[in-house]
């Protein structure tokens, strides 16, 4: 190899080295969900997203190993399979990564009916009103989509603002303040309705991990370009010299030299 082939080749293998890690830590991350989810209800609804983390976490590790043995060995198959495997991969990333973003007003469709089905929330159960507390607490909101006047007759001490609160406050009436409270300075309660702020928060998640995906395959697409070359660089046929004959080549055309001794 030349100098340039040399830093071609060194390219290469960072390139799928990089590949390879980041496909291990994204198979830890799915080892750990895996785990985390597995006595969650809703973890048959999961298993199809944690299948497709398996396959573009453990194929790209595999490819990547093939790929560094490859051209170190200098073995031709081996880098058609790390491209060819690494394209087909891209490839069903791109088309989630597409699909991901065409379902997104969906997903945001079937989460606001989702959460408009708890209202009124002073009628829903304890395990959904508990929910919404543990939202109001965490984003610093009140209700649903109306404020407040979602709890209805009876609005929920998780409403309460705390001291420091990054969001807007405002006063609530008397009347639907059903816990004890100084009786001196009005009841504030947070202005911010959960359900937009919990869309958004969703929203960005989703945005988060497309971004993310879409990086990792940009990283795919590099090392499987950088293979390419190398594959083609293999291909090429280097200059060989023509052997000519030359009839004055024969025995009898040569002259041995040698130095005359004297002796004396």
């Amino acid at each position: 190899m030349g100098r340039a082939d040399v830093w071609l080749k060194r390219s290469y293998i960072t390139a799928t080295c990089l590949v390879g890690i980041v496909s291990a830590l994204l198979l830890g991350f799915t080892l750990f969900s895996h785990g985390h989810l597995h006595n969650e209800e809703e973890i048959e609804q999961l298993l199809s997203g944690l299948s497709g983390l398996y396959v573009i976490s453990i194929i790209p590790l595999l490819l990547s190993i093939i790929g560094v043995y490859g051209v170190c060995k200098q073995k031709k198959w081996a880098l058609i399979s790390f491209t060819v495997g690494l394209i087909l991969i891209s490839l069903l990333v791109i088309g989630s990564l597409i699909h991901g973003l065409t379902a997104i007003p969906q997903v945001v469709k079937t989460l606001n009916m989702h959460y408009q089905s708890f209202k009124p929330l002073s009628d829903a159960g304890d395990v959904v009103q508990e929910h919404i507390r543990e939202l109001q607490v965490e984003l610093q909101c009140c209700g649903l989509d109306q404020g407040y006047v979602d709890w209805g007759h009876n609005i929920s001490k998780s409403c309460l603002c705390i001291k420091g609160s990054t969001n807007p406050c405002v006063a609530a009436p008397g009347n639907l303040i059903h816990f004890e409270t100084d009786g001196v300075q009005p009841v504030m309660v947070y202005k911010e309705p959960c359900l937009p702020l919990l869309i958004a928060l969703q929203v960005t998640v989703v945005h988060v991990i497309l971004g993310t995906m879409l990086g990792i395959t940009l990283l795919w697409l590099l090392s499987v370009v950088l293979c390419i070359v190398i594959l083609c660089r293999m291909n090429r046929k280097d200059n060989v010299p023509t052997v000519v004959y030359s009839p004055e080549a024969k025995a009898g055309n040569y002259i041995t030299l040698t130095d005359t001794v004297e002796y004396t």
